[in-house]
């Protein structure tokens, strides 16, 4: 078992950042491939960006493509998604998920493991 918890989430104003981490526990983190997933009110989860195990390949949705980073410290178990020039469409909850293997990692069926997810609101 992997347990995923998320931190990071706030309020912030358009146009500025947030950087949200997840940290494992449970298992050697550096097995697992990770992604992020968000789920705005009224809608359903979508992709946001994924890396693999070695972080050597990581994908971004079209939506967040060159604002969004993912990066990942297998040291401290940790996974980071780094937000800037944020928009207030961004506002949603995030989700952290992680799985030992992915094809594609741009799907919420592809993962075993679930963090319960951090809200962030972003005002105009």
């Amino acid at each position: 078992q992997v347990q995923l918890v998320e931190s990071g989430g706030g309020l912030v104003q358009a146009g500025g950042s947030l950087r949200l981490a997840c940290t494992a526990s449970g298992r050697t983190f550096s097995n697992y491939a990770a992604g992020w997933f968000r789920q705005a009110p009224g809608k359903g989860r979508e992709f946001v960006a994924a890396i693999r195990r070695s972080g050597g390949s990581t994908y971004v949705s079209d939506s967040v493509k060159g604002r969004f980073t993912i990066v990942r410290d297998n040291a401290k178990d940790t996974v980071y998604l780094q937000m800037n020039s944020l928009k207030p469409e961004d506002t949603a909850v995030y989700y952290c998920a992680a799985v030992s293997n992915c094809l594609t990692c741009r799907l919420e069926k592809e993962y075993t493991y679930w963090g319960q997810g951090t809200q962030v609101s972003v005002s105009s």
